[in-house]
């Protein structure tokens, strides 16, 4: 059909310009014609140059030749006329041609086309992709593309893309670049209501107003943190269903919006990254503070162990020297002053060891509240330092050192606990020891001679007899 019209509007040029031609010709002839008839009815005594010329009598033609000359020109210049019925028939074709090409119309893929009639205007209903016959002279056709089209604003202004540059104000009054594209297409089924209502072009007087009125609209219920991180995507949902909303009202489908970029201040991009660093930093010191808190118990639950250990290790302890203590009452019964003396010499030994286990614990533990002072006062300068920078970062130090200082303290108190523990339980021990051996001394009197002769050199040999009189007892050396 696209062939047909343009064979259609090819012959009627055609056709007129024959008609034309014809008339130009037609004229020319007549033309040339009164020129020629002219010419024939000047006067004899001048020539065609101006001159006067001397026909001799014998050269003049006689006038019937003359006569019979003229007299066809004549007839010819009376019967030669313009054709101007052969044009005019030649022209009406050529219109039937022109008006039979103008009344198909061919709409092209991609775009749909309405009729605007010129008696009662724009005709309902939608002319698609394809070829279509229409009333020429009367109606018209608008061509809409009707594939999906594009709109992008910019965040900030200086990008390669020369773009509508989109600024909106949050909440707090700063303004924030967006970078939007939009994807829409003009409903085809309305489009005669998009002819007769909407001011053409749709993409620059309506698409982009809505558009960007719509963030302009949305963004000041959101402060910057929540449109640039936290409620981004809430942020983007509720500003397309708006202009899906507005732009469905005036025939435009909304494909897709989305949010490529946006644009910060450059102030508070600053702070924000430092609040990043910081929130970084404190996540940083829970971190830490955990694992502190884990050492600390994983400490208690050794100090607990260990103080079993010590309990335990105590308890086998004095009961190995009960036994001990019992199997040297039998065998020396006749120790009994030499023992006592070993008792106060252990009974002093223990105190003497009791105080020096109290003093270095003492002593231990100054140091460590000593150490702890200055750790104390190392952190307050640390966290003096700190606090100018941040105030998160100090209390984050501040309580970290505290819950180190809760653990030493705890741990000194386990280890305390634990050394009183083994001293009560090595001095009990130590009692229970002395008791034993008070009460084998007070039943064996001897085991005091038989501690002092095993006390004796390695030379000397003792055999011990009764005291009745009965045997003797010698001593050799």
């Amino acid at each position: 059909m696209l062939f047909l019209r343009f064979l259609f509007f090819a012959i009627s040029a055609i056709f007129v310009a024959v008609a034309v031609g014809l008339v130009i010709y037609d004229v020319f002839l007549a033309f040339e014609l009164g020129r020629l008839l002219r010419s024939d009815e000047r006067p004899p005594g001048k020539g065609e140059e101006g001159h006067s010329s001397e026909t001799p009598v014998s050269a003049a033609p006689p006038a019937a030749a003359l006569g019979a000359i003229q007299s066809p020109v004549r007839i010819a210049r009376t019967r030669r006329a313009i054709r101007w019925a052969a044009a005019a028939k030649l022209v009406a074709v050529a219109a039937l041609l022109s008006l039979a090409a103008s009344s198909i119309l061919v709409v092209p893929d991609g775009e749909a086309a309405v009729r605007i009639s010129q008696i009662s205007g724009v005709r309902p209903g939608t002319l698609y992709a394809g070829t279509h016959f229409i009333l020429p002279l009367i109606d018209r056709a608008q061509l809409y593309d009707v594939r999906d089209k594009v709109f992008s604003t910019s965040a900030a202004e200086g990008t390669r893309e020369k773009l509508e540059v989109l600024n909106v104000e949050t909440r707090e009054g700063l303004e924030v670049g967006l970078a939007v594209t939009v994807r829409y297409r003009i409903d085809p089924r309305r489009l005669d209501y998009v002819q007769a209502n909407l001011p053409q072009p749709i993409d620059q007087e309506i698409v982009a107003p809505v558009v960007t009125s719509v963030f302009r609209e949305v963004a000041p219920n959101y402060v910057v943190r929540d449109i640039f991180a936290i409620k981004r995507e809430e942020f983007r949902q509720r500003a397309t269903q708006i202009i899906t909303a507005r732009l469905s009202n005036d025939a435009i489908e909304v494909k897709e919006v989305l949010l490529r970029k946006i644009q910060l201040p450059e102030e508070y991009a600053q702070g924000l990254q430092g609040l990043l660093l910081k929130e970084q930093e404190d996540d940083r010191v829970t971190v830490d503070q955990s694992i502190e808190q884990k050492k600390v118990k994983v400490a208690e639950s050794q100090a607990e162990a260990q103080k079993v250990r010590q309990i335990k290790h105590a308890e086998g302890d004095a009961q190995t020297r009960v036994l001990m203590a019992k199997a040297e009452s039998d065998s020396m019964q006749y120790t009994l002053p030499l023992k006592q003396k070993l008792i106060e010499q252990s009974r002093l030994e223990a105190e003497a060891r009791k105080e020096t286990t109290i003093q270095d614990a003492e002593a231990q533990a100054q140091a460590k509240v000593i150490n702890s002072k200055a750790e104390d006062e190392s952190s307050k300068l640390r966290s003096e330092t700190q606090n100018i920078l941040t105030v998160k970062n100090a209390e984050a130090a501040g309580q970290a050192k505290v819950i180190d200082g809760k653990a030493e303290l705890e741990r000194r108190n386990l280890m305390a606990d634990a050394e009183a523990n083994n001293i009560r339980v090595t001095a009990q021990a130590e009692g229970e020891q002395l008791q034993l051996e008070a009460a084998a001394l007070k039943t064996n009197p001897l085991l005091v001679q038989y501690t002092v002769a095993e006390r004796l050199s390695d030379r000397v040999q003792i055999m011990m007899v009764p005291t009745d009189g009965k045997v003797f007892s010698r001593m050799m050396c």
